[in-house]
């Protein structure tokens, strides 16, 4: 059994491509859409074990189409570029959020290893 906490609120910000996930604790998590796609827990992303995961590139981007219970244990999220295999659950959102600066800096680190130039979005330049 999980001992994730599971999100009080989960809200979808189309506008700005954030899912924001609120806790009982008062912990937040505002997670871009990019950052899930890229991070989906699908074999198609993470590869069948170690050591064979996918890099994505091109999803600066992507949007959730839609957000979809699964249980009481996850979501799946259906993405606007046809993705919807993987389901977040509420262990793996945690997570996501939880060690989203670590993760979000070792994938930028894998785009520029592979020589990938992020285009910027329009909501990361009025952040600079």
């Amino acid at each position: 059994m999980s001992t994730a906490p599971v999100p009080t609120e989960l809200r979808l910000h189309r506008k700005s491509r954030v899912l924001e996930l609120a806790y009982g604790d008062g912990r937040r998590f505002e997670l871009p859409c990019e950052y899930l796609r890229v991070y989906s827990p699908s074999a198609e992303v993470r590869g069948h074990g170690p050591g064979q995961e996918i890099l994505l590139v091109g999803k600066e981007k992507v949007a959730i189409a839609a957000v979809e219970p699964v249980g009481r244990y996850a979501v799946r999220l259906r993405f606007d570029d046809g993705h919807d295999s993987g389901l977040y659950t509420w262990e793996y959102l945690y997570e996501l959020g939880d060690e989203q600066d670590q993760k979000w800096q070792d994938y930028l680190g894998r785009l520029d290893e592979a020589g990938y130039q992020r285009k910027e979005t329009p909501e990361e330049s009025e952040d600079s």
